[in-house]
């Protein structure tokens, strides 16, 4: 049945209403269903539904540690443009630019304007600059462009991110972002300037955006499968958000219902929605939805009280109380514990016609109610207490200053005041566990796993109901003769199904693909086994991304975190210089202390100490990372890391180019789109890379071709991969595993089969495949060289990453190991440079007096 949500005819069943009441006031989970039904409780049946939603609230503010505490927040809202691209058909806020002209304003506040009402909020005690504006209005007003052009910024984000700063350093204000619809990258850029954002999901019905006459149709960014992946990547972002419901705007009871549990699935799997705001529709004048009636107010008091069933006790519910003609005992009595924003100094930009109340009768109402009034900031208590990964170091000290320390809520007393906006600084003074490099292979870990394994990753049983549907096995019909006689005949001619059914090949089919594969490289390699005399140095081992697959990355507080200073990481460049290396590869966790440009200095490092060493470094999350805390463009970070002596990137963080699989496997990692942005655009700058798979977790042969046939595509662009390196999974100590989500690594057959599909899918574009010893062991490594792969990577001299994750088979091979392994597989090897060039007889030389073997590792500390 799909009923209306309004008064009429297809109301619930007395036995209905009963049970689900009965339901929530035991406090029995809901189904949709049954929401669907309380939604249309009216009269008694409400009254009993509230009481139920109250009690919920009221033990979850007792868990809370703020008993009969109601919050608000003091703020001033600054609408910085209203232009938007979309047509929403209820919208008064937006306008178009001809209205803006003849009313002398311009197409976005200037930051003069801004700052003028930021200072005299924060004269008036506000603590809070709500951000406001409309979706990308440059995409759809060229006169938005012309503004954006003029004033130097590529887009309305960044415009976003200079004005957040300025309302930082100049007034001490907390911003709280409202752009709309934002990608991950885009977290990655407020982050930094701001402690909070928001976005209304509004509905979860897609037949009132896709149907014409629908209240967001036209509006791209209203699609509801949008918005949720906003909400989900606000969650992998750590980033405390705000979202909520538009009721009464034509969904149904059961629409209302699936939208406040599509709510409550993102908030168990993230942890990362600080409130939700649930605001009734009112029509306003001018506007296509101008007849359309109010959402009454018992639609709105009965959607509180479901919602807080819903969501639980532990989740923040607001209602706007300009919204409610003064009823706000009645929503206090549903169970809301939040007002929302209240300004003393402007108006609601978005409801211009519906004043806010005076904060005194906000007070005194809510003490009639039992409640007391209390100020919050933008972000709510709980994530302030919360720290890292939730707030940016660089806004720490800014929350710091308005927040008290013991609640997290606003101290009454602070009074704004501007602080400069700045990175941490010693962010290179070595701390922590800094011989990890070494005790690993000698102590081993303190611990199976992080101290806050429990909440850096989401939530574990959501992830497993959300891996579930991706592990299940595809039947393949193709048959495998016929698909190991196209491969032989011309590998560039296998279609997908003949591939998927060469990835499953076992026994002696497994056996003819990788004598076929090895075939195809000794055509085009010929015999040699190539290697590479290198170091690896992990400058740092903190990081919050929460990649559960990685048991490298530790809070800045645990017993195995370390990070290394500058004159650390030189030394270890100069050490393996002198022991024949040409290559340093470098790569750390993403350290909420170091700057973007860190990198830089990490970089030019090396080259100042021993300036003919290869700089081969930084992931393309790294990259991102740079970009984003620089307020960069990919590009000019990429420009700016090459002229501090880059050479090449490590096409790491792949993991598997598929996102079904990469938002099982990490919860803030970049997306497959940015992956491949970052790596397209490296190598348009002269920056090569290598590219990298690892596989045998969560993920299945499918996925495995996806990701060939989309390392493929971009190589026959961009010429710039040097190399496809296998990666087996580790599994021992890696969360993921741990959890019971991911399979045990994968199996010898799945290792022989990876790699003589990579060399088939790859050919005739990516030439060199390399195998991992490090993960694989001498015997594995060299069944590999026998199908299909031609490069045994590098000496390593330390490696901690896999050896964290479990790996047995050490952090070093020698010169003389790694001609072992080559021998075992029956070939000659030889040395390479990173680009697969010839070794200089002086860098050979040196290897060949120490056989690539460090003579000691570094000391802890200098």
């Amino acid at each position: 049945m799909t009923t209306p949500a309004t008064p009429g005819p297809g109301r619930p069943t007395e036995n209905s209403m009963r049970r689900a009441l009965k339901r929530a006031r035991d406090g029995v989970a809901l189904d949709a269903s049954e929401a669907a039904v309380l939604l249309q409780a009216r009269g008694e049946d409400l009254t009993d539904l509230a009481a139920s939603a109250a009690r919920v609230r009221d033990a979850g503010l007792e868990q809370a540690g703020r008993p009969g505490v109601i919050t608000y927040s003091k703020s001033v809202f600054i609408p910085l443009t209203r232009l938007c691209r979309d047509k929403c058909h209820y919208c008064t806020f937006v306008t178009v630019p001809g209205k803006l002209r003849r009313t002398g304003h311009g197409m976005f506040m200037s930051p003069d304007e801004v700052l003028d009402i930021a200072r005299k909020g924060a004269a008036l005690g506000c603590k809070e600059a709500l951000i406001t504006l409309g979706d990308k209005p440059e995409d759809r007003w060229p006169e938005a462009r012309e503004w954006l052009d003029a004033h130097g910024y590529d887009d309305t984000i960044a415009y976003v991110r200079a004005i957040s700063v300025r309302i930082l350093e100049e007034t001490g204000l907390l911003p709280h972002l409202n752009p709309g619809v934002m990608s991950w990258t885009d977290f990655q850029r407020l982050k930094p300037v701001a402690p909070s954002m928001g976005m209304m999901l509004e509905t979860t019905a897609t037949r009132l955006w896709s149907e014409p006459g629908g209240p967001h149709h036209g509006s791209p960014d209203k699609e509801p499968a949008v918005r949720l992946r906003v909400l989900e990547d606000a969650g992998r972002s750590s980033v405390p958000f705000t979202s909520g419901l538009l009721i009464g705007i034509g969904e149904t009871y059961e629409e209302r219902a699936e939208s406040l549990f599509a709510l409550r699935k993102v908030s168990r799997a993230y942890h990362g929605i600080q409130e939700l705001i649930i605001q009734n529709f009112r029509a306003k004048p001018d506007t296509a939805m101008r007849g359309m009636p109010d959402a009454e107010l018992d639609e709105l008091v009965a959607t509180i009280a479901v919602a807080r069933h819903i969501m639980g006790p532990a989740a923040c519910l607001q209602a706007p109380p300009n919204l409610v003609e003064g009823e706000y005992e009645r929503l206090i009595g549903a169970g809301i514990d939040d007002w929302g924003g209240v300004s003393p100094l402007t108006i609601d930009h978005v409801n211009p016609e519906r004043p806010w109340p005076q904060i005194e009768e906000l007070a005194g109402r809510s003490r009639a109610a039992g409640f007391e009034l209390r100020e919050r900031l933008c972000v709510y208590p709980e994530f302030v207490r919360r720290g890292e990964p939730w707030l940016d170091p660089r806004l720490r000290p800014h929350v710091a200053a308005l927040a008290d320390p013991e609640t997290g809520l606003a101290r009454p007393d602070a009074l704004p005041t501007g602080l400069p906006w700045q990175e941490p600084e010693d962010t290179f003074t070595p701390t922590g566990r800094t011989d990890l490099h070494r005790t690993i292979d000698t102590e081993g870990r303190t611990s199976d796993r992080r101290d806050d394994y429990d909440e850096v990753y989401g939530d574990w049983d959501a992830l497993r109901e959300a891996a579930a549907p991706g592990m299940a096995p595809q039947r393949i019909d193709t048959d495998v003769r016929e698909a190991l006689r196209t491969a032989a005949d011309d590998p560039t001619r296998l279609t997908d199904a003949e591939a998927l059914a060469l990835f499953h090949a076992d026994g002696p089919a497994l056996d003819a693909l990788c004598r076929i594969a090895d075939d195809v490289r000794r055509s085009v390699v010929g015999d040699e086994v190539t290697y590479i005399v290198t170091r690896n140095i992990n400058f740092t081992n903190v990081c919050y991304t929460g990649c559960r697959f990685c048991a490298f990355a530790q809070r800045r507080t645990d017993a195995d975190a370390y990070t290394l200073s500058l004159s650390q990481v030189a030394d270890r460049a100069q050490q393996a210089w002198d022991v024949g290396a040409v290559e340093v590869c470098m790569q750390g966790g993403i350290h909420p202390d170091l700057p973007g440009t860190a990198y830089f200095d990490i970089a030019k490092a090396v080259k100042e100490r021993v300036p003919g060493m290869h700089v081969h470094a930084f992931s393309p999350m790294e990259v991102v990372n740079g970009a984003t805390r620089t307020g960069m463009s990919i590009r000019e970070w990429l420009t700016a890391a090459k002229e501090a002596g880059l050479d090449t990137i490590p096409g790491t963080a792949a993991e598997i180019l598929d996102d079904e699989v990469r938002w099982i496997l990490t919860k803030g990692k970049l997306p497959t789109a940015t992956w491949i942005e970052v790596v397209k655009t490296a190598h348009e700058l002269g920056i090569r890379s290598s590219s990298t798979m690892m596989y045998g977790h969560v993920d299945q042969p499918r996925h495995w071709l996806g990701h060939l046939r989309t390392l493929a595509g971009i190589q026959r662009e961009t010429g710039g991969f040097t190399e496809f390196v296998t990666l087996p999974f580790i599994h021992t100590n890696a969360p993921v595993y741990l959890a019971g989500i991911a399979r045990p690594g994968p199996t010898t057959r799945d290792n022989r089969a990876v790699t003589a599909m990579a060399r088939l899918l790859l050919h005739p574009w990516i030439p060199n495949i390399q195998t991992s010893w490090v993960k694989l062991g001498t015997e594995g490594a060299a069944e590999m060289l026998r199908s299909g792969a031609n490069d045994l990577g590098g000496t390593l001299m330390e490696e901690t990453i896999s050896r964290m994750a479990g790996s047995s088979y050490g952090s070093y091979k020698s010169v003389r190991d790694l001609v072992a392994v080559a021998e075992a597989a029956g070939r000659p090897a030889k040395p390479r440079t990173t680009l697969y060039g010839e070794v200089p007889d002086e860098r050979r030389q040196s290897a060949a007096a120490s056989d690539g073997h460090l003579p000691e590792l570094l000391p802890v500390l200098d």
